[in-house]
């Protein structure tokens, strides 16, 4: 097969950061997908409705002419987020809240410290039909880095899954066979997102040779075995998981400093990287199941109508995006070939 057409696929994962940032990033997105949910660790981060009202407003003005790309928004939960502010959220029209542990990842300082004093939050959540996503990893400094997602199933996960049983959740970019499997035995309401890094990738390619900054991200790569898992559950065309990117871009200085930032910017290639992955499977029909429709049925969301065509096409990424005011992104893959093409 050297074509593939499949409706219009959906990020259910990615960051766009802010201000002039956004005339790159969005733009970036509104080339091949439809919607993308939005995560709300910006600084100050997204805590609440009018914050987040305030946010998408920024990201329609940064939308390219003529494009009908829709942002989905989400709040940012912290130790004080109340039960007003979910019922606030839904009010205005915000599907889904994301909980960061606090000192996870990028810009998740202002996260939660005390998970079992949020549950009246996940209640609300529930009874709101509105969406948790999750950042699924623990922050005890004792705990190996590798470790750390699997010691928040077993910490916490399984806890909120089980006490709050009608409560949809995401189980955000999963890196190890631990969280397929959790995810595949869950109840019905329990899913997952996963990354072209963590399908492509495993820590050799962070490690080997000297470290690249440029594949760093939390959660950090995993074994190889826990990547073959991963190909695995995406081959199976399970539809407790979806395509949600990640993508997060950082600056050049940033990601190559004495202490680099977390993130892979994949907007530039990240469906084409996904076709090149499901094809290496040889699972191209299930391509359009993991894009497209998944995470569309899981937010209850109707799935789109467009349709978009990729080709089997060699074309290598851009090993810089200069961004308005003249610095430098390296995205994810920057320099290599990829195999498909969008047409």
């Amino acid at each position: 097969m050297n074509e593939i057409t499949i409706i219009k696929p959906d990020d259910w994962h990615l960051h766009f950061r802010d201000q002039d940032m956004l005339l790159e990033t969005v733009s970036a997105t509104a080339r091949c997908f439809a919607r993308a949910v939005v995560m709300p660790n910006l600084v100050p981060p997204v805590t609440t409705a009018a914050l987040a009202l305030s946010y998408k407003e920024r990201i329609l003005a940064a939308r390219p002419e003529g494009s009908s790309f829709t942002p989905i928004m989400t709040i940012y939960l912290t130790d004080k987020t109340s039960v007003q502010d979910i019922k606030d959220a839904k009010a205005a029209g915000v599907l889904a809240a994301k909980m960061y542990p606090a000192g996870a990842t990028t810009n998740s300082d202002s996260g939660v410290n005390s998970l079992e004093s949020l549950y009246p939050v996940f209640e609300a959540l529930a009874d709101n039909d509105m969406l948790l996503l999750i950042h699924g990893e623990v922050t005890q400094k004792h705990i190996d880095i590798f470790d750390r997602e699997k010691e928040f199933i077993d910490q916490h996960m399984v806890k909120i899954v089980d006490r709050v049983p009608n409560l949809k959740i995401v189980f955000e970019h999963i890196t190890t066979k631990d969280a397929a499997d959790f995810v595949l035995s869950a109840r019905d309401g329990v899913a997952a997102t996963i990354t072209p890094q963590h399908l492509l990738l495993n820590r050799n390619d962070m490690l080997d040779g000297g470290m690249r900054p440029h594949n760093y991200c939390l959660p950090v790569l995993k074994r190889s075995t826990h990547q073959a898992a991963l190909r695995a559950v995406v081959k199976s065309g399970s539809p407790k998981f979806f395509l949600g990117t990640d993508s997060a871009p950082h600056t050049k200085d940033r990601k190559e400093s004495d202490c680099g930032c977390a993130g892979c910017y994949s907007a530039w290639s990240a469906l084409e990287l996904y076709t090149q992955v499901f094809d290496e499977l040889d699972a191209l029909d299930k391509l359009e199941g993991f894009t497209s429709f998944h995470g569309a049925d899981f937010y209850g969301l109707p799935r789109n109508t467009e349709s978009v065509t990729l080709i089997r096409k060699s074309w290598e990424v851009p090993g810089n995006i200069t961004l308005p005011n003249g610095e430098l992104i390296v995205p994810f893959f920057a320099g290599k070939e990829v195999a498909w093409k969008l047409k």
